[in-house]
């Protein structure tokens, strides 16, 4: 019987099914990655409990609670819209820019916003002020967004230093950018609950700790007594970085390869 189902498959197979399977694959690849380390990973989890249960209260005939469940579940699909609004908007806005956009276009954007964060984070230092500045990328930091100030303003390196300067109303959270874009400041940030993390290092780098481990967000960090500028990313951080240091690592992040000029 099993041979006759392993036949009748193989004769039916055709290649498309394989390029469906693929397609399917990859979706599901990328949607592992897109929540992997975020709050939408957690969501995921309790869908899955939520489906178990749902699934046990029709195997042992619990008729309230398959009632209730069943009621949600005519719900779900608006539920799931509802909290994945942010992640959804930012996947359409990276899908609807591909094809309008040149990669020149985006390259002389990126490195716009390079210079301008390096300049910020030099003169954030220089005059000994402390600084958060958060680059979202895949995770969406609706959380701490919604704690702090709306913008919706050019990046610029004058704009930056006036944020963070002392007796500014919102000098002492975090500036989030956001696709280019100064989204917020005064943001709050979790701290890091990680023991080994060095007793020295003050409230903005646990922050910036923490938020670098529950989120693919990076984050550039200026202390305000050391004068000392670090990044924290995928949960580590690298400090006492300078100017080209700090350009370098940023490059990685926008994916522009550095130019290497031959000498003569």
């Amino acid at each position: 019987m099993f041979d006759l189902v392993i036949n009748d498959i193989i004769s039916n197979f055709r290649w498309l099914d394989i390029l469906d399977i693929l397609i399917v694959f990859l979706i599901i690849y990328k949607l592992l990655l897109l929540i992997k380390g975020t709050r939408a990973l957690q969501v995921l989890t309790g869908l899955v409990i939520f489906g178990a249960l749902y699934f046990m209260s029709i195997s042992l005939q619990l008729l309230t609670v398959h009632e209730i469940f069943s009621r949600l579940v005519n719900y779900l699909f608006i539920i799931l819209i509802i909290i994945f609004q942010d992640d959804i908007r930012k996947m359409l806005a990276r899908m609807g820019k591909g094809p309008i956009f040149s990669m020149s276009a985006i390259r002389e954007e990126n490195e716009h916003i390079i210079e301008e964060l390096i300049k910020a984070c030099i003169s954030l230092s220089r005059k000994k002020i402390g600084a958060l500045i958060v680059i979202e990328k895949n995770t969406a930091l609706t959380e701490s967004v919604e704690i702090g100030v709306k913008m919706d303003a050019e990046i610029n390196s004058d704009l930056l230093v006036s944020i963070f300067t002392p007796n500014a109303p919102a000098h002492d959270g975090a500036v989030i950018i956001t696709e280019g874009k100064i989204r917020a400041a005064g943001c709050f940030l979790p701290l890091t609950r990680n023991p080994n993390v060095e007793k020295s290092l003050g409230t903005r780098h646990r922050a910036a700790i923490g938020l670098a481990e529950n989120t693919d967000a990076v984050v550039i960090v200026v202390s305000e007594e050391q004068r000392e500028i670090s990044i924290a990313m995928d949960g580590h951080l690298m400090r006492d970085l300078d100017g080209p240091a700090l350009r370098k690592v940023l490059n990685e992040i926008y994916g522009i390869k550095e130019v290497v000029h031959a000498q003569a």
